[in-house]
């Protein structure tokens, strides 16, 4: 019975990466299509979006399965519920990406990212991906120094952010309505994208320690209690 408790437990951790796996290429295929007007690649984003949110509504019946059947204590029950956590974060950075894919595809076929931002977009779309690829390999390996990694991501974008907000707002401001509002809104899609990693690398820091706040050089994610 403990053997097929521990099998769970690593399916869950699996299906975590897979998940990460999954919304790493959709966020690197939403920015680049959002850098180039690349309608077709928007596309691919906002199709695939169905294929995370259902892996991740599997993912929970998994968890939900092992809640009922297990009946898990401790630091088990923390890793159960944990999972269930990470993956509602994880399906909301998909639907983040899809959100970047939908800006593009509503653009098209004008640039979606307004003029004097480029650059900033541009290397807000590199952290997300950065945050998305180190995310997953957290989950797989569990080397808590790319916590740290992600959250220095994460300010990065929060730096970023306030920059577009202080573009937008300045009175050397030329972009018309529609251009503010897809700055606005795009600004705060990479900005959010950043923050769930963080919430994500946040959890997995804590089935190790039980604290919130501290973070370890290696973490065991899916190891049971003896």
């Amino acid at each position: 019975m403990r053997e097929v408790f521990h099998q769970s437990l690593e399916d869950v951790q699996g299906r975590l990466v897979e998940i990460a796996e999954l919304v790493t290429v959709a966020i690197d295929k939403a920015t680049r299509a959002f850098g180039t007007s690349d309608v077709s690649l928007a596309e691919e984003v906002i199709e695939a979006d169905a294929v995370i949110d259902e892996k991740a509504v599997e993912l929970d019946e998994l968890a939900i399965e092992i809640l009922a059947r297990q009946q898990p204590v401790a630091r088990d029950l923390r890793i159960v519920v944990s999972a269930l956590r990470m993956s509602a974060s994880l399906e909301r950075m998909g639907d983040i990406a899809e959100h970047i894919a939908q800006l593009t595809r509503m653009r098209f076929p004008e640039r979606a990212i307004p003029k004097g931002l480029k650059s900033t977009f541009l290397k807000m779309g590199e952290l997300d991906v950065e945050a998305a690829r180190q995310l997953t390999e957290l989950l797989r390996t569990q080397d808590g120094d790319l916590i740290d990694e992600i959250r220095n991501a994460d300010d990065k974008l929060d730096e970023l952010h306030v920059s577009v907000f202080e573009k937008v707002l300045s009175d050397s401001w030329q972009g018309d309505p529609s251009a503010t509002v897809d700055a606005t809104l795009a600004s705060r899609y990479h900005e959010r994208f950043g923050d769930h990693a963080v919430s994500v690398a946040k959890k997995v820091a804590y089935l190790s320690t039980g604290d919130w706040t501290t973070s370890t050089d290696t973490i065991d994610v899916v190891a049971p209690t003896a």
